[in-house]
């Protein structure tokens, strides 16, 4: 078994230099924003940047979730005690909308009907917002969690909805910690994100030993 990886503060799971991982979009449309019994996890710095970017994002949102935000607020703390963001109807999150996506080239053209969105990442990427999205969203399917020692535990959580995602990684070759890289930047700083780059080195090193 491979051993745990310690950089800086951080504990790095070694599955996230083994397993291969790229999304799907054309196969799962957005699955993982809709299925599971809870929302997001979400900082309470983060909930006040939802609230912020809620005026710019809200034509995009679904009756139902409009009326669950004027209800509740955009998150709501769940059964085990978590900060997470608001459901609609025990299912879909209520920053996500429905819409067609073209994913593809002009060699090869990709339009992907009824995708699950994101309304935050959207309007940032519209230049309408500063703020793209909560950092559990962006580093998927790796979850962060804060040890007791104070240190920062980052694992790989395999999901069963995500199957599509690891078939597609393995056909290009691309490591999970390649494939999150811009989301691991944003939360750990490039110096990091380079140290990261180098432990993954070891760790064929050591698969080819």
């Amino acid at each position: 078994m491979l051993p745990m990886v310690q950089i800086g503060d951080v504990i790095v799971s070694p599955d996230i230099f083994t397993e291969y991982f790229c999304c799907d979009l054309e196969k799962c449309k957005g699955e993982c924003c809709v299925e599971g019994d809870a929302g997001a996890p979400v900082t309470l710095e983060e909930v006040g940047e939802l609230e912020n970017v809620l005026e710019v994002v809200w034509p995009d949102l679904s009756a139902q979730a409009q009326a669950i935000i004027d209800k509740q607020g955009v998150a709501y703390t769940d059964e085990e005690g978590d900060l997470v963001t608001s459901i609609v109807g025990g299912k879909d999150c209520v920053f996500t909308y429905y819409d067609d996506l073209d994913i593809g080239t002009k060699e090869k053209p990709c339009v992907v009907k009824n995708c699950c969105l994101c309304a935050t990442e959207k309007a940032f990427r519209a230049g309408k917002t500063n703020w793209c999205k909560p950092i559990s969203c962006a580093l998927y399917p790796i979850r962060v969690a804060n040890l007791s020692n104070g240190l920062v535990g980052l694992n790989y959580n395999q999901w069963s909805v995500c199957k599509c995602a690891r078939e597609k990684g393995r056909e290009l070759k691309l490591p999970l910690w390649q494939f999150l890289k811009d989301p691991l930047i944003r939360c750990f700083g490039e110096e990091w994100y380079g140290w990261l780059s180098d432990c993954a080195k070891e760790f064929e090193k050591m698969k080819e030993d």
